[in-house]
């Protein structure tokens, strides 16, 4: 089993130097410009109501807030829901950031037109009942946009970054068919966006899976 203080503790501790990784802190310009290409076609054109699960720094709330969305972010690490906080303020964007638990945000009774997870449900100890919460929190006719992947790093360490995390179900990511799957009975229809060939998105070339579900409440 895996201990939620030894997981906040560990993102907490990783949330200084999070953002230096191409990908997290989207820093360079033509990562920034191909997540936000991407945000462009998963999300309405119009102003909508987004939930960012797992936001980390919140460098993909920005995205939504900068396109003139209304967005919320959760996540279980304090240091990493405050640098979202601050990253927003700094552009002059308005965003609510809570902590609590992604896999049931403390979000009351509010419904949201987009939930977005990214790199998420590796780390939970149940995502099945992660993704009937997210499904649950849409409106009628809302969008879930999962980014996930199976890792090819994944494991191979051997050494689990907190005690017990090896032991989650979908330690090493889950594929596009297995989620899929997963999902499907939850939803009206989805897509599957194949993200892996896409390099701008990471910083430079992937060799493993990465895709984005993208599925119609």
């Amino acid at each position: 089993m895996t201990n939620s203080a030894a997981i906040r503790a560990y993102w907490d501790a990783a949330a200084p130097a999070f953002d230096d990784e191409p990908d997290h802190g989207l820093r360079q310009d033509r990562t920034r410009e191909a997540w936000s290409t991407c945000h462009s076609s998963w999300l309405p054109p119009g102003p909508a109501n987004v939930l960012d699960v797992g936001c980390g720094t919140g460098s993909l709330s920005l995205l939504p807030a900068g396109a003139g969305h209304r967005v919320t972010g959760v996540d279980l690490a304090p240091r990493m829901a405050e640098q979202a906080r601050a990253k927003l303020a700094a552009a002059g964007l308005d965003g609510r950031f809570l902590v609590g638990d992604a896999a049931a945000p403390p979000t009351g009774d509010d419904m949201f037109d987009i939930v977005l997870s990214r790199h998420l449900v590796c780390t939970l100890s149940d995502p099945q009942s992660a993704l009937r919460q997210w499904v649950a929190r849409l409106r009628p006719g809302g969008t879930l946009v999962l980014v996930e992947g199976r890792w090819r790093e994944a494991g191979q360490s051997g050494v689990p970054y907190v005690a017990g995390a090896d032991t989650l179900p979908w330690h090493r990511g889950i594929g596009a068919d297995d989620l899929t799957a997963a999902v499907s009975p939850l939803v009206t229809h989805l897509r599957v966006e194949d993200l892996s060939g896409h390099a701008d998105l990471w910083g430079g070339t992937v060799t493993d899976e990465r895709y984005a579900l993208i599925a119609g409440a």
